[in-house]
């Protein structure tokens, strides 16, 4: 692969890389023998990679039988040696998979092997930074993960699902107690989060244990989901009830408060400083997470300026329309927010709010619905379903989504934070598109249920790919307002263009933060509010995923569009993207000139230029 450069990124203002052009989406050519044999290296290692990691197979149910009901009464380790083993694992893979020769694979089985091959050595290139992921924190902590595997991914629809979970529920305690041994061994090397991260986990870690345990989310959740199972009696619900409140009550309450205790005596060596520039390594550290997260070769310095770029055009746009509202005095940041107070819920922190909120998500969902059947040919046959976070994460949380099970034990869910700063009208609909329909529901659900992709790119065994991914769900925000969907809405417009400023002055926080030297405050300061700074510290570089992949996308529907003229098929093009799956961007670049070629092809051929 040839990742992309600066030179890529701002040819024609938007260009993000150019790949070469090729005949055919995918060859025609019937598989031979090799292909064969890739497709069982494809399966017969991800099977293995799958079966070392129980949170895995369950949120996939990737098995059945024995093999499924045994990982799925288990939790993956949270050890520095299962990170090793893992790590080992993925050199094996590469290994095996650069032994096919990728000359003699049909389209579709290079790009898959190419998709795997990046994916695996994403893998093995953590190994030096292993040290710089902190076991406890408010984003994607232990103390976060544990909760979201059990509460969202974690299948029940019988009784047996039932008793797997409680019997999870029992290893809750262990794998906690495995993270605080690990944030002690960074401890020991003088590597812990900063102050802030520190109080933020706390606080959160706090309310999760002073929550009764029959009122605590590993508990909710499962007292709500047996109630629909029917063939569960009544007398059998509550006594895996009582099993999973005494569990919670005399394992996992005592490990978070081991965890507690540990993060309170860090707090006397933490300084404030926010960024990966503080550690000796730091530069190295970000720059892998920046290429990791964009897939690109694009530097801490080209983003943060593309990203001050970015914010000076939407700025001036969203002028216009604050102008037409009769808003013209005053920043453009504190015409927003007035806005925002205009548009909020009334008595934000009722719980007649909350409800009422979460009613128009599920209104704006079926609306999209019905709008996107417009502008798609390929739509999921799985649901999506919108949900609040439990309350002791509503402070740091950020929306997300979370893929259904290929099986169709679970829909996709889409979860929403019910905290102030949400409880408004301003951009609740672009959010909305973002996580569900078009934006993630329909590339990752599409993704499972893509029949004619490797099982790994299917239920994404081997991760994400942000750029691809969070591209699309912001492209999607894009596309509904050039769709017309906000007609008659300027708010609901501004709204849109305020949420993908939001992505542009990440570009720029999150530089800022890890290569720039940026406290806390002054990203705060830039726009940004506490708990997305504070994200960016513990996740560094996904932040600048998001306009990225959506300004590739961009360029890759203007080429298509410039080469095939009245040809160009919108439908076709998002067919092709969501066939395609999320991929790095120079692999998705491939695969739209692939499609742009035998669509001209077909037609008398494609001018080329």
């Amino acid at each position: 692969m040839n990742p992309l450069t600066r030179r890529d990124l701002f040819a024609a203002g938007l260009a993000l890389g150019m790949a070469p052009l090729a005949t055919g989406l995918f060859a025609k050519d019937q598989p031979n023998a090799p292909d064969r044999a890739l497709g069982r290296m494809f399966d017969d290692f991800t099977a293995e990679w799958v079966r070392h990691d129980p949170n895995l197979a369950t949120a996939t149910r990737y098995f059945t039988g024995n093999e499924q009901d045994r990982l799925e009464r288990q939790l993956t380790p949270r050890t520095l040696e299962w990170r090793q083993e893992r790590i080992r694992r993925a050199r094996q893979g590469l290994a095996e998979l650069r032994r096919f020769d990728r000359d003699r694979m049909t389209d579709r089985d290079r790009l898959s092997a190419e998709v795997m091959d990046w994916q695996l050595e994403m893998v093995v290139r953590e190994e030096p930074y292993l040290d710089y992921a902190f076991p406890l924190e408010q984003m994607n902590g232990a103390n976060v993960q544990l909760v979201e595997t059990l509460t969202v991914k974690h299948p029940l629809q019988s009784e047996r699902d039932a008793e797997n979970y409680v019997a999870a529920l029992g290893q809750v305690g262990a794998r906690m107690i495995e993270a605080v041994a690990e944030a002690r061994r960074l401890e020991a090397k003088k590597i812990i989060p900063p102050r802030f991260i520190l109080a933020a986990t706390i606080r959160q870690m706090r309310e999760f244990v002073e929550t009764a345990p029959a009122r605590n989310p590993l508990v909710a959740a499962l007292v709500e989901r047996m109630s629909g199972i029917g063939s569960l009696s009544g007398g059998r619900r509550g006594q895996l009830r009582a099993e999973a409140e005494k569990i919670v009550a005399t394992q996992i309450y005592p490990a978070w408060n081991k965890g507690i205790a540990t993060l309170r005596a860090q707090g006397a060596q933490a300084t404030d400083d926010a960024g990966l520039r503080r550690f000796k390594e730091g530069a190295d550290i970000y720059a892998d997470a920046l290429a990791r997260f964009t897939t690109t070769r694009l530097t801490a310095d080209e983003i943060h300026e593309l990203g001050l770029a970015q914010v000076e055009r939407l700025e001036t746009e969203m002028d216009l329309l604050l102008r037409r509202l009769g808003r013209a005095n005053g920043s453009v940041r504190d015409r927003i927010e007035k806005l925002k107070l205009d548009l909020r819920y009334p008595h934000p922190a009722s719980e007649e709010s909350r409800a009422q909120i979460m009613r128009d998500i599920d209104g704006i969902i079926r609306d999209a619905e019905r709008r996107a059947a417009l502008l798609f040919d390929l739509r999921p046959k799985s649901p999506v379903i919108a949900q609040p976070f439990p309350r002791f994460r509503e402070a740091n949380a950020a929306a997300s989504y979370n893929a259904p099970a290929s099986d169709g034990s679970r829909p996709g869910t889409f979860q929403f934070p019910l905290r102030l700063e949400y409880m408004t009208r301003l951009g609740l609909r672009s959010l909305v598109y973002h996580e569900t329909v078009p934006g993630h529901h329909f590339q990752i659900a599409l993704q499972v249920e893509n029949q004619e992709l490797p099982r790994f790119l299917q239920t994404r065994a081997f991760g994400g790919i942000s750029a691809a991914s969070e591209g699309w769900a912001l492209y999607a925000e894009r596309l509904a307002a050039e769709s017309g969907w906000y007609d008659g809405d300027l708010e609901g417009h501004l709204g849109q263009l305020n949420y993908e400023l939001f992505r542009a002055q990440r570009l720029v926080v999150d530089t800022g933060l890890h290569a720039r030297k940026w406290t806390r405050r002054q990203a705060i300061e830039y726009g940004i509010e506490a708990s997305e700074v504070e994200r960016y510290v513990v996740f560094p570089g996904q932040a600048c995923s998001y306009l990225i992949g959506e300004l590739k996308i961009i360029e890759l529907r203007a080429r298509a569009k410039k080469a095939l003229g009245e040809r160009f098929s919108l439908r076709a093009f998002h067919d092709t993207v969501l066939k395609t799956g999320a991929v790095p961007l120079d692999l998705l670049a491939g695969a739209i000139d692939r499609y742009a070629s035998s669509t001209g092809n077909a037609s008398g051929g494609v001018p080329h230029g």
